[in-house]
């Protein structure tokens, strides 16, 4: 049946992907004739999320190195699966509850909501996995990993245990005193109630103000405040009795300890260790703080000098740790003024006392104390930050200014009034965003467990150091190691219920709860019960809230029976114990994906075989956040590296180099574009931009011309076809590599197929896809589909039986070629055409290509050239000269040297075809003749009598002046110094590019005038 006119990529893709399935063509091991093996982890997309074009642009490159090992033989595993994504699917989860009425997440309790979660994922997980595998990717599906699979509440019919591997590292690096629980400042999510990492936060631009109010300093002390401007003259002179203060969160200055300037402020010298007075809340009641010196401030912004409220500002929490400042906890998880604890009167009394150095404190007793005043108590941050604002210039605390307002009076005309209004300065600011509850985020003094970074960071620095692992571009080793370097504690705990339970319980003290760390709860009993008298039992029970309930209930029976109280528990009463309800961050578990895919903590072949692993490539904005810590957590666990090469990208934008995003409505589908295009096309696509370190732009355009490549492919196997050389490759490439062909033409081309293989290896080796896409791009559709196709014509339509045979045979072998070469980037269309070309085994498992050096025939080569120089030549005057493209003409040979001569006649025929020459001639070049040169000969077109002159040279004048116009208008753009100014990058550089083509075009208008004249 012959081939249909065009690939059918939509019908294609999917039944080729089912073959791939139905035979397993892509299990570990697969096609492995070699000892080598070749493992690639893929970067475990959220199990809640759909493809994107980063995800179809990463998993691209994964997949082309991933084939190109299988078919030269390696053992090859590419490692599938997903991550819980804790805060997206417990987000997913709830919508799903609320959208069909059911009841919420804590009217369900823990328990019934994860049943609800692991019926969601069962139902709807496994979606960008199905996305992925129209994408082509060739993973080994049989081993879907998951980071919750093993967990409790998980299905029996789940594969695989990766919760153990989690839980057991925990354990591990909790009792080598690597995890410790205790309070910084983290991220916190009010909507969520949860911390987030930073990579969960988004900076974004917003109208925002800082206000400036008054501190009035203690005892009303003066000082002389004095501004100077650059040449050190003065330009104000006052006296003050307070400093000045700009916030853009003044909500926040119920919790400030102190008020720091920069030492090298000379308008603050005077105040330097004075008190001065928060300008809020009940007058009697109100702070002192003191006035400290500290590096941060920046002088020349705001007032120079900064408030310090450390327990609700990043920036804040260092200025305090490094002063012993006291930081206090405004806000409860909702983001709301705190309402619990004391009165304000005795909260403020101490606070005052520890100002005063009266009371030693630390970082539980403060952040427990309530320094909300009564009235502000309850409320939203937001509503309070307005009632504050209020209440602190209704008693004159605002710093006030003068301003001009204009207006109209009764009769319409325009009047100025001077107005004294508190100083607001509007302005943007930077502010963080949930990226996924879309709520201000705020920075939160919380308890929460950290990972020990400092102590497991050394292993993973001299790693990269080495050279043992590998970071491309090289511009990521220095972003590595200035994380590394100046790396803090790692929060791994979240405040969600959906993911790895902190596997530590709690059992009643004398005095405190206190923690046993264990695999499982029985682990954790057994281990606590020899603390206790014989004949201790325990209850676990829900959280803290219940354990303290019942342990209040017990001990007040205990009282009543006269029995012994806390020290000892001995008798019937069943004491409460109960685990953290945290769970472990997401990043902390993808942090074990390559031992825990592999199935550690049990020794398995995988593991044996596979780790370390080969190649991570990877976005680069996770450097950090996955990658470095994955090798940290590797070498601490099995102190071993995760994997040889890191390769990193960048971000996939639009056509423009914008980043893509729904508010500016730039964002490319993948799936569209595979519905449109087909996968093969966007593939290359992702290949051909994948420049190391490069710009991502993804433009449609470029998407349709590589499905056009695609289709020239095809439309050269049908030509094949139509001339009896598209099956027999076993047959036809042991032909071609026993027996060297007679004919220049086939010998060039076998030469040009073993070079292509030699730069497209090399390319690959060195992680160069844009390299190795570009080489084919110009192999196949350039010297293949163009020059081989056309020049192969002769010889297969009037050449004798035998050159027809060798020159079947060939094309077999090189389109059998190209398919193989093209599979790793175009899997679809390469596997169609060979199983069209009459193969029954899969291209996936066919061998790379190993060709000869000694196949390249350097005397074909420089024939073939030199045929295809002077057709080119031919073509070229033709066109400019506008000849009819049907009309043969005559040609005259002036000059010729042997090899010239030799190469017209072993290809006259092919070049008369293919230039449009009705015969040959020697002599010297008659008037109204056009030279053509080529190396070693020059001919003659004679063209007087074929054109109209007259009319060609007014046609190219009058195209020339329109071109020399264009040019000179974007010349005048381009030197513009206000078009440089405001226009963006990328618009330069297309003016620029533009620019270029019409001096080109000037060039060759130009050069044809002068051969008109000539005539």
């Amino acid at each position: 049946m012959p081939m249909e006119k065009k690939f059918d990529a939509a019908e294609a893709e999917a039944r080729i992907t089912n073959r791939w399935l139905s035979e397993k063509a892509f299990v570990a091991g697969a096609n492995a004739s070699r000892d080598e093996t070749y493992c690639v982890m893929i970067p475990p997309p959220n199990v809640t999320g759909v493809l994107h074009m980063g995800h179809a642009f990463n998993n691209t490159l994964q997949d082309i190195l991933v084939r190109w090992h299988r078919m030269r033989g390696f053992d090859t595993l590419w490692q599938p699966g997903t991550d819980h994504a804790g805060i997206a699917t417990q987000m997913v989860v709830e919508r799903q509850l609320a959208q069909k009425g059911q009841p919420k997440r804590v009217e369900l309790g823990r328990e019934k909501f994860l049943e609800k979660v692991w019926d969601w994922k069962a139902e709807s997980g496994g979606q960008i996995i199905n996305q992925l595998k129209r994408l082509g990717a060739s993973c080994d599906w049989e081993r879907e990993a998951f980071t919750m699979s093993g967990a409790p509440g998980a299905p029996a019919t789940a594969k695989g245990n990766f919760h153990d591997a989690v839980i057991k590292v925990f354990v591990e690096m909790y009792k080598k005193g690597l995890i410790y629980r205790g309070k910084r400042l983290v991220n916190w999510d009010p909507y969520f109630e949860t911390a987030i990492s930073d990579l969960e936060v988004e900076n974004i631009e917003v109208d925002g103000h800082m206000w400036h109010f008054k501190y009035p300093l203690a005892g009303g002390v003066t000082y002389d405040y004095i501004e100077k401007n650059e040449d050190g003259n003065v330009t104000l002179s006052e006296k003050r009795n307070y400093i000045s203060i700009a916030t853009t969160r003044p909500e926040t200055m119920l919790g400030d300890g102190a008020i720091a300037v920069n030492p090298k402020d000379e308008r603050y010298a005077a105040i330097i260790g004075k008190q001065c007075e928060i300008p809020v809340g009940p007058k009697k009641l109100r702070r002192l703080i003191p006035i400290i010196i500290d590096d941060y401030p920046d002088m020349d912004f705001g007032s120079g000098a900064v408030k310090i409220t450390g327990a609700h500002d990043f920036n804040d929490y260092m200025v305090a740790k490094r002063n012993n400042i006291p930081m206090y906890a405004l806000m409860d998880t909702k983001g709301a003024m705190r309402a619990d604890g004391k009165i304000y009167s005795e909260e403020a009394a101490t606070a005052q006392a520890i100002a005063n150095g009266e009371i030693k404190f630390d970082e539980t007793m403060v952040s427990a104390m309530n320094l909300v005043p009564n009235a502000y108590r309850g409320m939203d941050r937001f509503t309070a930050r307005d009632a504050i604002i209020a209440d602190i210039t209704a008693e004159g605390l605002a710093v006030m200014v003068e301003v001009t307002r204009k207006f109209k009076d009764d009769e319409g005309a325009e009047r100025e009034i001077n107005e004294i209004v508190p100083y607001i300065e509007t302005k943007i600011i930077m502010q963080p965003f949930g990226d996924r509850s879309k709520v201000v985020i705020e920075p939160t003094l919380t308890d929460q467990w950290f990972v020990e970074t400092d102590k497991i960071v050394g292993p993973a620095l001299d790693a990269v150091r080495d050279g043992t692992v590998k970071i491309m571009p090289a511009s990521g080793k220095k972003t590595y190691f200035h994380w590394l370097e100046n790396i803090e504690p790692w929060c791994i705990s979240r405040q969600l219920w959906w993911g790895h339970q902190i596997p530590v319980w709690y059992f009643p003290g004398e005095t405190d709860w206190y923690t046993i760390c264990a695999a499982t709860e029985a682990e954790a009993i057994a281990s606590a019960i020899t603390q206790y008298p014989e004949g201790t039992e325990f209850q676990v029970v829900a959280d803290e809230h219940e354990a303290t309930s019942i342990l209040q209930e017990q001990l007040s029976l205990m009282d009543k029976r006269k029995e012994e109280t806390t020290a000892s528990f001995a008798g019937s009463i069943k004491l409460p114990v109960f685990r953290d309800p945290d769970v472990l961050d997401t990043w902390f578990s993808s942090g074990l994906w390559p031992i825990g895919t592999l199935g550690w903590p049990e020794d398995t072949p995988e593991l044996k075989k596979y780790f370390p692993t080969s190649d991570l490539i990877t976005g680069q904005d996770i450097l950090f956040f996955w990658v470095a810590r994955m090798m940290m957590m590797q070498l601490a666990v099995v102190g071993q590296v995760p994997f040889d090469t890191i390769y990193l990208h960048g971000l996939v934008r639009d056509a423009k180099g914008k980043k893509m995003s729904k508010s500016t409505g730039n964002v490319i589908d993948p799936l569209d574009i595979i519905d449109e295009y087909g996968a093969d096309a966007l593939r290359f696509t992702n290949a051909a931009m994948a420049s190391l370190g490069g710009a991502l732009k993804l433009d449609t355009q470029r998407i349709a011309g590589y499905r056009n490549f695609g289709t020239k492919l095809w439309n050269a196997c049908r030509f094949a076809e139509m001339h009896s050389a598209l099956d027999k490759y076993s047959q036809c490439s042991a032909c071609v590599q026993e027996t060297p062909p007679a004919q220049s033409v086939n010998k060039w081309i076998i030469g040009e197929t073993a070079k292509v293989l030699v730069e497209v290896n090399n390319a690959l080796m060195t992680y160069r896809f844009n390299d190795a896409a570009d080489a084919l791009y110009k192999f196949v559709w350039g010297k293949v589909c163009d020059w081989y196709v056309e020049l192969s014509k002769p010889l297969l339509m009037n050449g004798t039986e035998a050159e027809k045979l060798e020159t079947q045979q060939v094309m077999n072998w090189v389109l059998s070629q190209c398919v193989m070469l093209l599979h790793p980037i175009m899997p679809f269309i390469t596997e169609e055409l060979w199983a069209l070309m009459g193969n029954d085994t899969l291209l996936a498992h066919q061998d790379w290509p190993e060709i000869s050096a000694d196949l390249v025939d350097n005397q074909a080569d420089a024939e073939m050239l030199w045929v295809i120089q002077i057709i080119e030549n031919i073509r070229s005057t033709r066109a400019q000269m506008n000849v009819p493209a049907g009309l043969n003409v005559p040609l005259i040979q002036t000059e010729a040297d042997a090899d010239a001569r030799t190469a017209w006649s072993n290809n006259e025929a092919l070049i008369k075809r293919l230039a449009r020459v009705d015969n040959l001639t020697e002599g010297d070049a008659p008037k109204g003749s056009l030279t053509v040169g080529t190396k070693g000969a020059i001919y003659a077109l004679p063209l007087a009598d074929i054109i109209d002159v007259d009319a060609e040279k007014a046609r190219i004048t009058k195209l020339l002046g329109k071109v020399e116009k264009e040019a000179g208008g974007l010349r005048g753009r381009l030197g513009n110094p206000k078009f440089a100014e405001n226009a963006t990058a990328e618009v330069v550089e297309e003016a620029k590019a533009n620019l270029a083509l019409r001096k080109e075009e000037i060039v060759q208008l130009s050069a044809a005038l002068v051969q008109l004249n000539e005539i």
